[in-house]
């Protein structure tokens, strides 16, 4: 038996290996969370035909049924409100992590239900927007019950199966609605998010409160989220904050148009962008070994260099205007995303004490909000004043490219490959 866990002390904490039931109940509400919250990505060309008109037009609105600017401007509202995860991941740091992650996937998964409903266009954003915030809460916190449950040897293999449980929902939403697309549609799609909801019972026996957060006897310890963040910790969340808002500016447009750009727009058929994504899986899941070894080896910091150039050349490649470089960009691109993802989950949570581990988190959520809507609405906009020829390339090159400079912002964190998140706090106390 483990000794009472003290604070500061990761020798006497009782800690998981990555495929214990603990870390793996907080995977499969992540798979939860990636299936209600991808919807919208997924199933945006069938919405898009339903709400919009299609015509055998030269613009992009004329192939995609609705403007970009409409599009671009709905998702930038979706994303916009998972600024909503900011405190409802900080009241993890006061009512638990356990408690907080089923509470928001449920809620969650109930409004990406009620979506199956909408009337029109604009009640579908606000609807599902309604859900987004509570999903992203529950993916951010995913992250941090991983980081909490393991010891360092383990954290990146328990941050890479959040991520590739957040993936597989995801994947799931996309080719179920690829290959039934005309029998379920956006509405059935959505629907469907009633299966992982019924099986939060039995995630729920699975999942324990980490020894870190339980720790935090004083009460002072567990404030609200908007509570403060000590004054040695505010520069490391300026610059990790900084850092998720560049990468979002890429993966906002890159992941949040990449279906509706294969579908309506290059003419994907249904199959085929079935077969794409569970391509993108596989590299996806390479992906995550490869980062795994790489955070480990290499380190947090280079890691995600790396990962964030990748990241920008694959996003341009996606949108270059050809089928071959849809697929090979989107493919790449969700295997640098991937290698991105043990590295910088890890990172952001082992710089950061517990008692505002989940707060920051809920910040680093709000920078990437803030980018992924900058990027939205750069990315559509250029897309509407461009010409069908490159409109898409060049929208993706001014948007993605200069993101690459803010990897030098990795140079003012510490590197924390294979050092317990007690172990950097308490050097700056």
């Amino acid at each position: 038996m483990t000794s009472p866990a003290v604070p500061g002390d990761p020798t006497r904490l009782h800690l998981y290996g990555w495929r214990q039931a603990p870390v793996v109940g907080v995977a499969l509400l992540a798979v939860a969370a990636g299936f209600g919250q991808f919807g919208a990505v997924a199933a945006l060309g069938d919405v898009a035909k339903t709400f919009g008109h299609l015509t055998h037009g030269a613009s992009f609105a004329d192939q995609a049924g609705l403007s970009g600017t409409v599009l671009g401007t709905g998702l930038a509202v979706l994303r916009l409100a998972s600024l909503g995860a900011l405190p409802l991941a900080g009241l993890a740091d006061r009512f638990g992590r356990r408690r907080t992650l089923l509470v928001t996937c449920a809620l969650g998964l109930a409004f990406t239900i009620a979506a199956a409903a909408s009337p029109s266009y604009w009640w579908f954003v606000v609807i599902f927007a309604c859900g987004r915030p509570l999903l992203s809460a529950t993916g951010a916190l995913a992250q941090v019950g991983a980081a909490e449950l393991t010891p360092s040897g383990q954290r990146a293999r328990a941050v890479a199966l959040i991520a590739a449980g957040y993936g597989l929902g995801a994947g799931l939403t996309a080719v179920i609605h690829s290959l039934g697309e005309s029998a379920l549609g956006f509405r059935g799609v959505f629907a469907l998010a009633v299966v992982p909801l019924a099986f939060l019972p039995f995630v729920r026996a699975l999942i324990v409160e980490p020894d870190r957060y339980r720790s935090l006897t004083r009460p002072e310890h567990r404030r609200p989220v908007l509570g403060p963040v000590a004054a040695p910790y505010r520069r490391r969340l300026v610059v990790v904050a900084a850092l998720a808002f560049c990468v979002a500016v890429m993966t906002g447009p890159a992941n949040s148009l990449v279906f509706i750009y294969a579908q309506n727009v290059r003419h994907l058929s249904g199959p085929f962008t079935a077969a794409m994504v569970v391509g993108a899986g596989l590299t996806g899941l390479a992906g995550l070994l490869v980062g795994r070894l790489l955070a480990d080896r290499l380190g947090r910091r280079p890691t995600v260099a790396v990962a964030m150039v990748a990241m920008a050349g694959f996003g341009v490649l996606t949108y270059s205007g050809s089928k071959a470089s849809l697929v090979a960009g989107y493919v790449l691109g969700v295997l640098a995303g991937a290698v991105f993802a043990p590295a910088g989950g890890a990172l952001a949570n082992e710089l950061f004490p517990t008692a505002v581990r989940a707060s920051v988190a809920g910040w680093n959520v709000a920078a990437g909000v803030l980018g992924a809507v900058v990027g939205l609405l750069v990315f559509g906009a250029l897309a509407d004043v461009s010409g069908v020829g490159n409109h898409t390339a060049l929208a993706a090159a001014v948007t993605f490219l200069p993101m690459i400079s803010a990897s030098a912002l990795l140079l003012l964190l510490p590197e924390t490959k294979g050092r317990e998140p007690e172990d950097l706090w308490l050097e700056d106390r």
